[in-house]
């Protein structure tokens, strides 16, 4: 099983991995299938199901798909493009994608919220429909948006299409049992067999630099959000707190009069500050998700910035190793939110991040497998209850713990020898069924938890 850091870690646009990404993915892959189609199309429509229904407006989820079928791409995104591209949608009811002409699409009648009927295959269901002059559907295709914005169309998930299609990798391990043992006979570091399955798919310099840039956005990511105070948009008021936050700690600096527990804060508040750019509709990085997006980048940052003897030349073997980590949770469980509850979205980043941090402070892999495990195992059960199906409450300050658990988890590994009761594969495997078991309002659709225990306007 082989899925590249690049795949793990994807640039793209908040607020949600699969509530945005995904479906402007899906409106991509549609229409390079009209592209390929013999058939003279006239209209576009959309219907959104499952959490894609009940989250959607708070997630974007309308916008994000009118856009995609008007040609946006997460990856190329541009704010001040994609508003005037609205505007003019909705002015016209009409898109214009490259190499298709003038395509009817009415955002007010041509996308629907379909709350009644979920999808078979996953609870982030759409299906995209193309039309003809007498408006009856010519093309249609059911996509499923999985998390961390992978998308599936209904054949590929029904067929279990593996995400990896490539040539085999060196080291191509599927599970935690697998990746020690390999590591064990080669004497080589989680990382480094991350490198070299990578590089046997592309090239030294490409990795190299792809990482650097993913750290580059994440890093930018976060100092837009140090830098930038104000209310978050989707009607709940919610105020940014990080540039305070982050003021106040400089502040502090130096003047001997911060308990040592400070640090916390700064790990926080490296997060909080990730986390409302998501909100805002800012560029992030899946890590992996948007939900999820400031718990990697502010564990980072805090060894960059805090730790005695860090070096930026270690960047990429922290990538690699959480990306590892990432690879094992996704193939053997989840890390959608919709799918699993928050467990697999701040519960899978925490993971990725322990190990991260452990393997670049010199652990060894059975206390990278160590740390990832105490990181997930204590977020078993966490349920996402987004109030107003907006990425906000509870998600941003969840990714501040979030980091807090992923520092104590690689701080207490590197303590032991790397053996530990609970083996991260029989971690993985409980946070599967136990997302299996979570009643669906406790998973991305707003109907349950704090979504319906506090007032929302």
């Amino acid at each position: 099983m082989f899925l590249s850091v690049f795949d793990m870690f994807k640039v793209g646009v908040g607020p949600s991995s699969s509530h945005t990404m995904g479906p402007m993915v899906a409106a991509a892959r549609f229409l390079d299938q009209m592209r390929a189609s013999p058939f003279e199309f006239v209209g576009l429509r959309a219907s959104l199901h499952g959490s894609l229904a009940f989250t959607g407006v708070g997630h974007a989820t309308d916008r994000a798909t009118i856009l995609g079928l008007a040609g946006f791409m997460p990856e190329t995104y541009d704010a001040v493009n994609a508003a005037k591209a609205m505007a003019e949608i909705k002015a016209t009811h009409t898109v214009t994608p490259d190499g298709l002409g003038i395509l009817r699409l009415n955002p007010t009648t041509d996308l629907i919220f379909d709350y009644d009927h979920a999808l078979p295959g996953h609870a982030n269901g759409m299906i995209l429909m193309a039309t003809d002059k007498q408006g009856d559907v010519i093309l249609r295709e059911s996509y499923y948006s999985i998390g961390g914005g992978f998308v599936m169309t209904e054949a590929e998930l029904t067929a279990g299409k593996d995400s990896d299609e490539g040539a085999p990798v060196p080291f191509p391990f599927k599970t935690a049992a697998e990746m020690l043992d390999m590591a064990a006979e080669s004497g080589k570091s989680i990382a480094a067999m991350k490198r070299i399955n990578e590089i046997s798919r592309g090239c030294e310099a490409s990795l190299a630099k792809g990482t650097a840039r993913l750290w580059q956005v994440m890093r930018d990511c976060m100092d837009r959000g140090l830098a930038t105070d104000g209310i978050l948009p989707g009607g709940l008021n919610v105020k940014r707190r990080a540039k305070n936050i982050h003021e106040a700690l400089q502040a502090e600096r130096g003047m001997n009069l911060t308990a040592p527990h400070t640090i916390n804060d700064w790990m926080s508040v490296y997060a909080m500050a990730v986390n409302e750019e998501n909100a805002a509709g800012g560029q992030v990085v899946t890590a992996p998700t948007n939900g999820a997006a400031g718990v990697l980048p502010a564990t980072l940052r805090y060894y960059l910035d805090h730790v005695p003897g860090a070096s930026s030349t270690h960047v990429e073997d922290f990538l690699l190793t959480a990306a590892a980590i990432g690879g094992l949770v996704k193939f053997n469980a989840s890390i959608s939110g919709a799918e699993a509850g928050c467990q697999a979205e701040v519960g899978s980043a925490a993971a990725m991040a322990a190990a991260g941090l452990c393997a670049v402070m010199g652990g060894s892999p059975e206390q990278v497998e160590n740390a990832a495990e105490i990181a997930l195992e204590h977020h078993l059960g966490m349920t996402c209850d987004p109030v107003r199906g907006l990425v906000q409450v509870p998600c941003i300050e969840r990714n501040g713990l979030g980091a807090i658990k992923a520092v104590s988890a690689a701080s207490l590994a590197l303590r032991g020898d790397g053996s530990h009761l609970v083996p991260l594969d029989t971690c993985i495997e409980t946070m599967r069924q136990t997302g299996q078991d979570m009643h669906h309002k406790y998973k991305e659709t707003s109907l349950g938890g704090l979504a319906v225990n506090i007032p929302n306007c």
